[in-house]
């Protein structure tokens, strides 16, 4: 970080669904900040377990707060931001603490990924004389959606062990929740107690509940002029190594791991999660788990774009056995329920996804079965599935019913579907003639539809008013009805997949039109700023944020394909790739440095100055970037 941004987020995920996050001042401000989240069923039925600390050192002038609290209405009590004096993100989170008498702490958070534990640890760097260390863990034990209130159920019972060096605590705060273990260098008193009122101004700030209670067990002691302080949380039973040597286990494994890897490429594995026997995607950190259209999407930056074919791969395999009626999931219910068959694209950016795989990685083991998910996909798309969805007489897919919202364009609230974009939407066309094309590269059956849709989309989308294309045709299931509201959907008739709708005057005009009205520093804008229905800023409660999620909100996940299509309509030389990059990657390389560190945000505001919003973790706008990246690269 060049400057100090106290609100800016850190992540720790823990390859499992499971994470701790916080921002840089040790203010929560989300009901998703916390020192220990656990998935249940990997990589959902996440918990949160420990949310935060409450930590102070003893010194001989008096005792001196560590760690800040927000209360409501608005209060910072014990503000201990001015203590810090440094930070960074790499390969963890570390702090320097600078207290009054010159006396310097280092404090470091890690997050394993083999074990799912937390390290925390702390060690005087400069200073003299008496320095002992006290920390409060503040406890939850609920749904990461949830929040927490005084009530009589929780239970604050210490189980300890301890020998003169080490301390083991066990709490079990809610009998059907995971067991919280503290192991620690340290002496452990049971105080029990609960403070009450914390407030998340995020949770504020997006009109949901935004106060919390939190039960504290017990004291953790160290002097630390003696010994770092090593505390260790993990859900479940303790290890059978001490404090101090899973210290050394999580911290030599974890430097192994990021070891020469910077942001983006370091922020890669945070998104890769256990399901089951198989991977799959985080679609984004704290609030999402796994999503098949965002899955497939930041797949191809994520993993195929650095390299991680196995890995790719055995993503792929895992969801190619989950085909139905030619769909795909598009989502794995938190509580373990039903699979969600309701996106007409995400069985589409599979195919894009097995196509670009396949080409790095020709000799696959799984070839013959993703080959076999493809021919399933195309087939019920050809014959007609759910929804509506279904090759028409000229060769384009229709899609939609009222009430449902099956493009990527997803927004629902209550049964307002915000953008229902029902008929023949322009990027979903594109992604239909390359699945065809694609498809035909294995089976000629494939060839002749793909040419009557090709034929049939250049006689349908082109708008001979501003250049561009429509929107959608046949909107509202009307025939001959058409959206031309001017979004960047078009842009994937150019850049974003492996065959191009368009080429030379035609392609030009699309990304020219697309680099005019839409484009941001953050990525593509949802709609043209001068169409009545556009919003400029992310914000409010969900009603106003869902309602602005697709009418001008911006995207960073878009500038992929923006930045390949860019290149595409010009002499693709090394001044040209130096110029994409410069224009429209930097900003997003700045970005690295704020909101989520070390990662790209879901959205920003289509209105200067574009400030970031929505997930600050976002798997496939980190995942576009490495595309876009890879492709401006000599």
């Amino acid at each position: 970080m060049t400057e100090l941004d106290l609100d800016a987020e850190w992540l720790e995920a823990d390859g499992r669904g499971g994470f701790a996050s916080g921002t840089v001042s040790g203010l929560r401000s989300r009901r998703y900040h916390a020192l220990l989240l656990s998935a249940m069923h990997p990589p959902a039925g996440r918990v949160v377990l420990v949310n935060g600390l409450e930590a102070w050192v003893e010194q001989d002038n008096g005792r001196i707060p560590l760690s800040s609290q927000r209360y409501a209405p608005d209060l910072v009590h014990h503000d201990a931001r001015p203590l810090i004096a440094a930070f960074t993100a790499e390969p963890w989170p570390t702090w320097t603490l600078n207290l009054p008498d010159g006396t310097q702490l280092c404090h470091e958070l890690l997050v394993g990924r083999g074990s799912g534990a937390t390290l925390l640890r702390w060690r005087r760097v400069a200073g003299q004389g008496a320095c002992r260390l006290h920390v409060r863990p503040l406890l939850s034990g609920r749904n990461y959606h949830a929040l927490q209130h005084e009530n009589p159920a929780f239970r604050f019972a210490s189980q300890v062990q301890a020998d003169p060096a080490e301390v083991t605590v066990i709490w079990q705060p809610y009998p059907a929740l995971p067991s919280v273990t503290a192991q620690a260098n340290a002496a452990y008193a049971a105080a029990p107690d609960w403070y009450r009122n914390f407030l998340y101004t995020a949770e504020r700030d997006r009109g949901l509940d935004d106060t919390e209670d939190l039960a504290t067990p017990g004291i953790f002691s160290w002097d630390l002029a003696a010994d770092a302080a090593v505390l260790v949380l993990q859900a479940g039973r303790a290890s059978a190594e001490t404090a101090l040597e899973q210290s050394a286990t999580i911290k030599a494994d974890e430097r192994r791991l990021r070891e020469g890897l910077t942001p983006p490429i370091s922020s890669v594995a945070s998104y890769v999660v256990e399901r089951g026997t198989g991977k799959s995607i985080v679609a984004g950190y704290p609030w999402f788990t796994d999503w098949g259209r965002d899955t497939f999407i930041a797949l191809r930056g994520l993993l195929l774009a650095t390299g991680r074919l196995a890995e790719a791969e055995r993503i792929l395999l895992a969801w190619s056995g989950l085909v139905s009626e030619g769909m795909l999931p598009n989502r794995f219910p938190d509580d373990g329920g039903t699979l969600e068959y309701n996106s007409v694209d995400a069985s589409l950016w599979f195919v894009m996804a097995v196509h670009d795989l396949l080409l790095a990685m020709p000799e696959a083991p799984s070839r013959a079965a993703l080959q076999g998910a493809v021919g399933l996909i195309l087939d019920g798309y050809a014959s007609g599935t759910r929804f509506g969805i279904a090759a028409d007489a000229d060769g384009l897919l229709r899609a939609g019913v009222p009430g449902q919202q099956l493009t990527w364009m997803d927004a629902k609230v209550g049964d307002w579907v915000v953008t229902p974009r029902i008929g023949k939407p322009v990027e979903v066309q594109a992604l239909w003639i390359n699945a065809l094309r694609i498809g035909a590269l294995w089976s000629p059956k494939w060839a002749a539809m793909a040419e009557r849709a090709q034929t049939s989309f250049l006689q349908r989308f082109p708008d001979s008013d501003n250049g561009g294309l429509v929107d959608v045709v046949d909107a509202d299931g009307i025939p001959g009805q058409i959206d031309r509201r001017i979004r960047p959907n078009q842009i994937f008739a150019v850049g974003g997949l492996p065959f191009p709708l368009l080429e030379g005057a035609a392609a030009r005009r699309v990304v020219d039109l697309v680099e005019a009205r839409l484009l941001t520093p953050m990525g593509l804008r949802t709609l043209a700023p001068d169409d009545p229905a556009y919003v400029g800023r992310y914000t409010g409660g969900s009603l106003q944020r869902d309602g602005a999620y697709h009418q001008g909100t911006a995207w960073p996940w878009l500038i992929g394909p923006f930045v390949e299509a860019w290149l595409r309509v010009r002499d693709n030389n090394a001044a040209v790739r130096a110029e994409a990059a410069a224009r429209f990657l930097a900003p997003l390389r700045v970005h690295l440095h704020e909101a989520g560190l070390g990662h790209v945000s879901e959205v920003a505001d289509g209105d200067a100055p574009h400030t970031p919003g929505g997930c600050p973790f976002q798997a496939w706008s980190l995942g576009e970037l490495l595309r876009a990246e890879k492709l401006v690269t000599p």
